[in-house]
């Protein structure tokens, strides 16, 4: 079942994507003639997805504004204009808006091509709320553009997830989306803090799941990468 509600990761600084983010925030960079954050929710009215909670900090109402003119998602706004709280933290806080069901999220500095269709319906597939509180959408690191690490995960034949640790490489790398039991939160306190931080406490039991993206992803971080999104998209393009 496709999850009704996601969270839209939106509220970041964008300092490395400076200075496309003298004058707005990062959300609203255009790649290709298109805002990050509508790429993103392109995605998520694509698979199923009706309802959108957005976390807002720079340039705010300027985000809020061009959000709430979409009329394809239901779009509701978690506010951080008082305090930026990460990755995790924006999670904790917008809690009261997620409902208790499984939720998509999603950041907004990634953009990927779809060759098997919907690929959050396909992450949606798989989940079992039972067995995996995440389930994270992974890229193979031989199809990622913009991303400088040296991948994050090793995926076993089940989906279970180990941390890259001390080897030198890891052949998957986590690409900003994944479903997850919003509850699995709760007794976390309402402070700025990385996703990561449960991600390292579940993983060694187990409980840390993975999916291939199965498409190309495009991280999407600073003006070099958005030009080289940019080329690829137009290159893939159909001609007129």
């Amino acid at each position: 079942m496709i999850p009704h509600t996601a969270m839209v990761l939106a509220a970041g600084l964008g300092t490395r994507m400076k200075p496309l983010t003298d004058d707005r925030p990062k959300a609203l960079v255009q790649v290709s003639g298109r805002a990050l954050i509508d790429h993103v929710l392109d995605r998520l009215v694509a698979a199923g997805v009706k309802r959108a909670v957005v976390n807002v900090h720079a340039f705010a109402d300027m985000l809020e504004a061009h959000v709430r003119r979409r009329t394809d998602i239901e779009i509701v706004i978690s506010d951080e204009r008082p305090l930026l709280m990460e990755t995790g933290g924006g999670i904790r806080q917008a809690r009261p808006l997620l409902g208790d069901a499984p939720i998509v999220v999603c950041n907004i500095d990634s953009v990927w091509e779809e060759a098997h269709g919907s690929a959050i319906a396909r992450l949606a597939a798989g989940y079992h709320r039972q067995t995996m509180p995440f389930r994270l959408m992974l890229a193979s690191m031989d199809q990622c553009l913009g991303f400088d690490g040296a991948g994050d995960f090793f995926m076993d034949d089940a989906g279970v997830l180990t941390f890259r640790g001390d080897a030198p490489s890891a052949p998957w790398a986590y690409m900003g989306a994944y479903i997850m039991d919003p509850t699995v939160i709760d007794n976390e306190p309402l402070e700025p803090f990385s996703m990561t931080r449960l991600w390292r406490t579940l993983a060694p039991k187990g409980q840390l799941h993975g999916a291939p993206l199965g498409g190309y992803w495009m991280h999407v971080g600073d003006p070099r990468s958005r030009g080289e999104a940019e080329a690829r998209l137009a290159a893939a393009a159909p001609s007129p």
